[in-house]
């Protein structure tokens, strides 16, 4: 598939969507939650056949689920399946990998403005609770990563950033220099990469990230819809969470078996180490409702069918995401009312178009009555396009916007 292919009126890919009838509605909610292809569909309608057919056995259908969808992030982040685990959501896996620092020895960390509001609310929670968290000011984002860097030290015990952030998809760069500092300083590093991922290609090693922690999902770009969170670590990690489920012990092999710990259990002074298990059990939660990596192994399979890797999409999302600035532009809105940013150009733009005004709330819902959907994060008024959407359909979005602003 070439990219002028998703361009056309009807998008070539609209056919494939017909259940959120993408072709008919200009959803401009590509950054939050993209409609999902009919053949989603088809993951609820095996994940329904193996439970009714197997009963309790149908939990080796359903890890081998889960293992494609380890294999589809993998590729994203061109990595081994091997690195990821899974949960329902990133609050989930930040919380686990939380719990497994040494926040008695180094109780600080050092993290951003900027943080979607998993990281922000918890960390502003534990912050009630005693924990010293070091906010750095996001602007200028292209020194970000130097300022996050000079914050790192002996009582740092972890640094937690955006790959891109979620008020004005600006790129980060130069986190790798971020990964050098926490390396000297035998500090992990987690990065958020949920709105990098499937629209901005993300390499662990061309990034310099094979030390760090990714977050993610695929309610957004990737178009799996709920439940589909996952943490990329280290291969090497020793990190014990100490929120952790019965799963992580999944693997473990405990020399002399069960018994043989229970008959020695009198001649051992004080508690056993909670084993782990290898791998991304490591991280892992409890019985989980498995449905959700049915819908996304069926997802992943049709992006490749289909073509769609990184590449393909982010020159879409480029040119989408240009068109919106260009007619924007042409508006000559007020400033006062409405404004983009400027000093962010495309190039280091991910998926959406961020436009600041005091009417952010008002024009959502103004443009709703137009058929156009949208959102906002307080002030900024936040456009995102997919790949399923035609080029009239986002010219016809920059017209309802106009009017809109000339009904304020």
């Amino acid at each position: 598939m070439r990219p002028e292919e998703l361009t056309r009126s009807p998008n070539l890919l609209a056919e494939h969507y017909t259940h959120f009838r993408v072709s008919e509605r200009m959803l401009l909610t590509g950054h939050s939650h993209q409609a999902w292809p009919d053949r989603a569909l088809e993951g609820y309608r095996l994940a329904w056949r193996d439970a009714a057919a197997m009963a309790d056995r149908k939990w080796g259908p359903a890890f081998e689920k889960a293992e494609r969808v380890r294999r589809g992030y993998a590729e994203l982040l061109v990595d081994d399946p091997g690195n990821f685990a899974l949960a329902q959501n990133t609050h989930e896996l930040l919380v686990r990998f939380l719990s497994a620092l040494p926040l008695q020895r180094r109780p600080r960390v050092v993290t951003t403005t900027g943080e979607f509001h998993t990281i922000r609310r918890q960390l502003g929670r534990l912050e009630e609770e005693g924990l010293e968290v070091v906010r750095v000011p996001t602007e200028p984002t292209d020194a970000l990563t130097e300022r996050l860097a000079d914050q790192v030290d002996d009582r740092t015990a972890a640094v937690l950033v955006s790959s891109v952030l979620f008020e004005n998809a600006a790129i980060v760069p130069g986190l790798n220099r971020v990964a050098a500092a926490c390396h000297r300083s035998g500090v992990p590093l987690l990065v958020d990469g949920y709105h990098h991922l499937n629209v901005v290609p993300f390499s662990v090693r061309e990034m310099g990230l094979e030390d760090a922690y990714v977050v993610g999902g695929g309610y957004k770009y990737c178009q799996l819809g709920e439940g589909n969170a996952f943490l990329r670590f280290p291969p090497d990690t020793s990190l014990r969470p100490v929120v952790t489920g019965w799963f992580a012990e999944f693997g473990v092999v405990v020399e002399g078996g069960a018994a043989a710990e229970g008959e020695r259990g009198a001649e051992v002074a004080g508690p056993k180490p909670v084993p782990y298990g290898e791998g991304p059990v490591r991280f892992a939660g409890a019985t989980y409702d498995p449905v959700s990596h049915y819908r996304a192994a069926e997802v992943f399979d049709f992006f490749q069918k289909e073509g769609l890797d990184p590449g393909l999409l982010r020159k879409v999302s480029q040119h989408q995401v240009g068109l919106l600035v260009r007619r924007f532009d042409e508006l000559d809105a007020d400033p006062n009312v409405v404004a983009r940013d400027g000093s962010i150009s495309l190039s280091g733009t991910a998926g959406f178009l961020a436009l600041r005004s005091p009417y952010a709330g008002r024009l959502v819902e103004l443009l709703r009555e137009a058929g156009v959907h949208s959102d906002h994060r307080g002030e900024i008024l936040r456009l995102g396009p997919a790949p399923y959407l035609s080029d009239r359909q986002l010219e016809s979005a920059i017209t309802a916007l106009d009017e809109a602003l000339s009904r304020l």
